[in-house]
């Protein structure tokens, strides 16, 4: 982890004046194309859920601005940023954390999530670590194609780690389409950024061979 120094006046300036707001989050709500994912995925036998949290991570990896957290006045950026996400459980009608470190390497990702989405099915947690930031909260709703989002969240102190949501795929004009939700903190992220992460997922879902083999 190191501290990012916001030398630059302007960049400041934007930092300080969302930081500073009672309601400092946005979101973006489109739709992404999973076209070819869904046909690799479908032939290889591959699993949906862990593919699609390793898709999301990955991407979110690249991005040094969703491995940024505000921490008071300063802005850090992590090496890495872990998936957090929501799983069905087998003991209640609401849904369990699923927290797995990350790692690039696909077919170990997905086999440490399968293993740790059964455990959380038999043994539901939320709760995360206290005081751990670097991780990226990322939650389905596969029994909604929803078009808009809101996440039930505390205000204060402000949380900066982007919530990331995924629904119910659907056909259209012979694509599939899945609707994906994206929220940030706009001290830390800003509209350029998350449109950089839409078209690097709409990247990779395009050419699903190139990282889930």
């Amino acid at each position: 982890m190191r501290i990012v120094e916001l030398n630059e006046p302007h960049r400041r300036k934007h930092f300080d004046f969302f930081r500073g707001m009672s309601h400092p989050h946005f979101q973006i709500v489109a739709p992404v194309e999973i076209t070819a994912l869904r046909r690799h995925l479908r032939d290889g036998q591959l699993p949906f859920t862990p593919s699609i949290v390793y898709l999301l991570s990955l991407a979110a990896n690249q991005l040094p601005t969703f491995r940024q957290r505000l921490r008071g006045e300063q802005l850090v950026e992590h090496e890495i940023v872990h998936p957090s996400f929501t799983v069905l459980t087998d003991v209640s009608d609401v849904f369990s954390f699923c927290t797995v470190a990350f790692s690039s390497d696909y077919a170990d990702f997905t086999r440490r999530a399968a293993e740790r989405i059964e455990a959380m099915r038999r043994n539901p947690n939320l709760e995360d670590e206290e005081g751990r930031d670097d991780y990226l909260f990322l939650s389905a709703i596969p029994w909604v194609s929803f078009t808009g989002f809101q996440h039930a969240m505390n205000y204060h102190p402000h949380d900066s780690v982007p919530r990331i949501v995924w629904g119910k795929y659907y056909e259209e004009n012979g694509r599939i389409r899945m609707p994906l939700a994206v929220q940030a903190h706009h001290a830390v992220v800003d509209g350029r950024h998350i449109g950089e992460y839409f078209q690097l997922i709409d990247s990779l879902a395009a050419d699903p061979s190139a990282w889930a083999g």
